[in-house]
C-alpha cells in the first residue's frame, strides 16, 4: 500500500460534517461485521440499528459520500464497505508511533487489530532506559531521542500519547517539531497544538464519569443532600441564603 504524510482526509474538500466523519467507523464496523457473515445487502433501517443510529440520519449521511442505495434492495454491502474505507483513508497504510510504553502503552502495541483496519504501528518510544531495548508484539521500544529519526525513516502518520500527564505536552510538542499532524492523546490531559494539527482526545475516565451520571438518575438517586458548609469562624458574617444560590449543592470543577 501507498504511504503519505502530507495527503489530507478528502472529507476536507468535499463538505462532508465532522458529525458524519465522527460516525463513518460505526457504518464501517456495522458493515464489516455483515461482509464477515457473507451478507450480500442491507437496508438503511438494518443497518442503521447495527449501527446505533436512526435510518434518517444514516441515510444523510452516506448521501455526503454519493451512495444512495437501491429501493426496495439497500445498499451492496461490499461496495459501501470500499466506499467509506476510501473516504476515511483506510486504502493505505498509515505508519503509528505509540510514545509511552507503561500499561496502556504495551496494551496498545499488542493490540492486534490495526493492521486490518489500516494502520501499522511503526514504533514504539518511551524516555525511560530501563524501558528501552525490551520487545513487545516483536518491536524492539526505542528511545525518545530517536524520535526524528523514526518520524522522518519510517514516514510516521500518526502520533499515540499514552504517557502521564505531566509529560503529554512535550512529548506532544516533538511530534509536531517532527513533522506529525495528527495525534491520538490517552494521557489525561488538554493539549496545546498549532494550527493543522488534529488531535483526538481519549479520556476512559471521562466516560465512566458520564456513564456514573447515568446510572445516578436510573438508580433515582439523583436528588443528593447539599454538603454542609463548616461552621463560621467566630464574628464572621453569615452569607445570606441568596449568595449561596439556595442553598445548591456544590459542584466539582471541571
Amino acid at each position: 500500500m501507498a504511504t503519505g504524510r502530507t495527503e489530507r482526509p478528502a472529507h476536507r474538500g468535499r463538505g462532508i460534517p465532522e458529525a458524519t466523519v465522527a460516525r463513518l467507523p460505526l457504518y464501517l464496523r456495522a458493515l464489516s461485521a455483515l461482509s464477515e457473515r457473507g451478507v450480500p445487502t442491507v437496508s438503511s433501517e438494518e443497518l442503521a440499528a447495527a449501527a446505533g443510529v436512526n435510518s434518517a440520519k444514516l441515510r444523510k449521511d452516506l448521501s455526503y459520500l454519493g451512495s444512495y442505495g437501491t429501493r426496495g434492495v439497500g445498499y451492496d454491502v461490499e461496495y459501501l464497505v470500499y466506499q467509506i474505507s476510501r473516504e476515511l483513508g483506510l486504502t493505505q497504510d498509515w505508519p503509528v508511533a505509540i510514545v509511552g510504553i507503561g500499561n496502556l502503552g504495551h496494551a496498545l502495541a499488542n493490540y492486534g487489530g490495526f493492521a486490518s483496519r489500516g494502520f501499522r504501528v511503526a514504533a514504539l518510544l518511551d524516555a525511560d532506559r530501563a524501558v528501552t531495548g525490551q520487545r513487545i508484539a516483536g518491536m524492539v521500544v526505542r528511545h525518545m531521542d530517536d524520535l526524528e529519526q523514526i518520524v522522518r525513516d519510517d514516514r510516521v502518520s500518526i502520533g499515540v500519547i499514552t504517557t502521564p500527564a505531566p509529560a503529554a505536552q512535550s512529548v506532544c510538542d516533538r511530534l509536531v517539531a517532527a513533522g506529525i499532524t495528527s495525534i491520538l492523546n490517552f494521557a489525561p490531559t488538554v493539549l496545546s497544538v498549532p494550527e493543522g494539527v488534529d488531535v483526538r482526545k481519549v479520556d476512559l475516565s471521562i466516560e465512566l464519569q458520564i456513564l456514573a451520571f447515568h446510572e445516578q438518575r436510573k438508580s433515582g438517586t439523583d436528588s443528593v443532600a447539599p454538603r454542609q458548609l463548616p461552621p463560621a469562624a467566630p464574628g464572621a458574617a453569615a452569607t445570606p441564603a441568596g449568595d449561596r444560590g439556595g442553598d445548591l449543592p456544590e459542584v466539582m470543577p471541571a
